[in-house]
């Protein structure tokens, strides 16, 4: 009975094994290998690799229409916390413009005059010339942004072992989780079919 039971488990281990080693393997050729390679006359590619271009179009096009477009991160811009410090930036490049650009014989005095009336320019008309500045970018078609084709872009750029690691690193525990689950479910047939023989046998 000792020896039978023992023989049953050692099967559901050997499954277990299998099962882990099966799913790690499908895990790894999702990205490898990188460069097609002959082997018996069949071109072997990692998905990702041999559709990367795919990829980033569909991810792209998803994070446009279904997470964020580029009116949502216009909106996010032009809240009131947020303006406060774009306005704050605008401030200080113009005053580097004008200090650069009016001559060193110009008063102090006068100077700080200018700085103060384009500071109150600013406070006063720099949410309104914002939201027009980026309501034009965001209507005129020929020159719009897409975020799609940014997103697409930015992933394209990546050579193919950063985009292996950025995706292992975001599905990391998902990935791991797909081999406990070659573990588990090796093991469980492996028990089955211990079980099987033994009868049988």
């Amino acid at each position: 009975m000792l020896n039978t039971i023992i023989r049953i488990l050692f099967i559901a281990i050997i499954g277990g094994l299998i099962g882990w080693i099966t799913n790690y393997l499908a895990i790894k050729l999702m990205f490898r290998p990188i460069e097609p390679m002959n082997i018996l006359g069949f071109k072997i590619q990692g998905i990702i690799p041999k559709r990367k271009k795919e990829i980033a179009f569909n991810i792209g096009n998803v994070i446009e229409e279904e997470l964020v477009s580029l009116e949502d991160v216009i909106a996010e811009m032009t809240t009131e916390q947020n303006m406060k410090p774009i306005k704050d930036t605008m401030k200080i490049k113009i005053r580097i413009v004008i200090e650069n650009k009016l001559p060193s014989l110009v008063p102090v005095t006068i100077k700080e005059m200018v700085y103060s009336y384009i500071d109150r320019v600013i406070e006063e008309e720099g949410d309104r010339m914002v939201i027009e500045f980026l309501e034009e970018v965001t209507n005129d078609e020929q020159n719009k942004i897409k975020m799609a084709k940014l997103v697409e872009s930015k992933i394209n750029s990546f050579e193919l072992e950063k985009l292996e690691e950025i995706i292992v690193h975001i599905a990391k525990n998902e990935l791991k989780h797909i081999e406990y689950m070659g573990i588990f479910l090796g093991f469980f047939i492996g028990l089955v079919q211990g079980i099987i023989v033994t009868v049988l046998v």
